[in-house]
């Protein structure tokens, strides 16, 4: 019987404990690898994916980190590496989604948005990057379509995740040959507790006639972290064709 594909490396994702994060790490744990997760105040909900990643037969780890603290990375980045002993591979996830009308955001809303969706990322993968290139490793940032298509009541969040997209690409270009950078760029995503109105009004705007749900961004995930070996800095959209 073959090896899972991630068998022997240890991920860590940001923003893993719930929702689509939570959907990653299981995703990439049920791959083969060893995962840490970080998360700022779903603990309960940490030690549940703990708990199921545990279950998959790997072994993981979760540690409270702000993704908008230098000091706070600067102590979650080696725990992770002390963990599991190496690091392979960074999902980028942890992120910050607000609405507000162009014309009423504060200036504190403004930075909130980008501490969390662009300059975390940047620490974290600067933090992370010193054993990814040890391990040749590759570096998955979870972007948006709202950082292709303008969304008029998302000014914020659609900056920060534009310019997240063209981070990705200069990560990569900067980073090779030793570590690969893409990004996944979801449109609607599913969740349990979203309203139900919007749900239907999206899956009806969208080509394939469905919203999409956390499996299918962790699909682009495994994607990027197992399969493309000569791939780099590409913004991968899985929005089943809503944005075009």
């Amino acid at each position: 019987m073959s090896l899972l594909p991630l068998t022997g490396k240890s991920a860590l994702i940001t923003g893993g404990a719930k929702r689509i994060g939570r959907a990653l790490a299981l995703a990439l744990a049920a791959s083969g690898a060893d995962i840490t997760i970080t998360y700022r105040t779903s603990a309960d909900e940490a030690v549940e994916t703990v708990d199921a990643i545990e279950q998959l037969g790997r072994r993981a780890f979760a540690i409270e980190c702000n993704v908008r603290s230098e000091a706070s990375i600067r102590v979650a980045v080696p725990a992770a590496v002390a963990r599991h002993k190496r690091l392979d591979i960074l999902v980028n996830n942890a992120g910050l989604f607000e609405t507000a009308p162009l014309d009423q955001l504060t200036l504190a809303q403004w930075d909130a948005v980008f501490e969390t969706n662009t300059r975390g990322p940047f620490l974290v993968a600067r933090e992370a990057l010193p054993h990814l290139r040890a391990s040749k490793g590759r570096i998955i940032n979870i972007g948006s379509l709202g950082g292709i298509r303008p969304w008029s009541t998302h000014a914020h969040y659609c900056a920060s995740k534009a310019a997240l997209h063209m981070l990705t690409e200069v990560m990569a270009k900067s980073w090779a040959p030793e570590v690969a950078v893409n990004c996944v760029a979801p449109g609607w995503i599913q969740q349990d507790e979203e309203d139900k109105n919007a749900a239907k009004q999206f899956a009806a705007k969208t080509p394939l006639s469905r919203n999409g749900a956390p499996e299918d961004v962790a699909q682009a995930v495994l994607y990027f972290a197992t399969n493309a070996s000569f791939v780099t800095g590409q913004i991968l959209t899985v929005d089943g064709g809503l944005g075009l």
